[in-house]
This record gives structure tokens, C-alpha cells and sequence, in this order.
């Protein structure tokens, strides 16, 4: 059973910066895609940021220009670069793993961590 742990999250100024770590249990190249994803209160949960097994990326138009999606291989991370923080930032963010063979379609989810951006 895969498991991802997040890390990272926490309180910060508006137009501050925060680095997401998730940690994975096996290596991050062994899934089709990986993800963050953002859950603000009283709304639905929304992708943040993906990065395929190619290398590609794909960033939500809110963030893009701010966040940085990446991948450490070696440590088999995930991080979420988040610059240029804005109160609408806030949520809790989680990562989430797809390998379509092993975890199917919806994938693998981390706990989550709290982002928290004050104005």
C-alpha cells in the first residue's frame, strides 16, 4: 500500500512564500502522475498543480506564475514552490499519487497540511 505524507504547510503573509513536500513510499517515477490538490473551507477540492511521468506539467490558471510543481527522485518527493502567497491561498493541500495499474484512477491520497495565508 503506497503512502504519501505532506509536509510544510503553515502560516504566512500575504505574499509570502511556503515549500510543500510530499513523501512518497516508493519512488515517484512509479506513477502516471502526480498531484497537488487544495481544499479551502465550504468548497470543493481543486487541483493545484500536476506533473506526469513525462515531465510536463499543468498548473491551475490561479496559481500559475506563482507555484512551481517539482519532483525529487532520490528522496522520492513531491514539493509544491508557493511564491507570492494571496489569503485565497488558504486551504489544506494534499497530495495525491496515480498509477492506474496499481492505485487506480483516484489514486492515493496523502493527510494533508494546512496553508494558512494572513492579509
Amino acid at each position: 500500500q503506497v503512502q504519501l505524507v505532506e509536509s510544510g504547510g503553515g502560516l504566512v503573509q500575504d505574499g509570502g512564500s511556503l515549500t510543500l513536500s510530499c513523501a512518497a513510499s516508493r519512488s515517484i517515477f512509479s506513477f502516471n502522475f502526480v498531484s497537488w490538490y487544495r481544499q479551502a473551507p465550504g468548497k470543493e477540492r481543486e487541483l493545484v498543480a500536476r506533473i506526469y511521468h513525462s515531465g510536463s506539467t499543468t498548473y491551475a490558471e490561479s496559481v500559475k506564475g506563482r507555484f512551481t510543481i517539482s519532483r525529487d527522485n532520490a528522496l522520492n518527493t513531491l514539493n509544491l514552490q508557493m511564491n507570492s502567497l494571496e489569503p485565497e491561498d488558504t486551504a489544506v493541500y494534499y497530495c495525491n499519487a496515480v498509477n492506474y495499474a496499481t492505485t487506480g484512477s483516484q489514486g492515493v491520497w496523502g493527510q494533508g497540511t494546512q496553508v494558512t495565508v494572513s492579509s
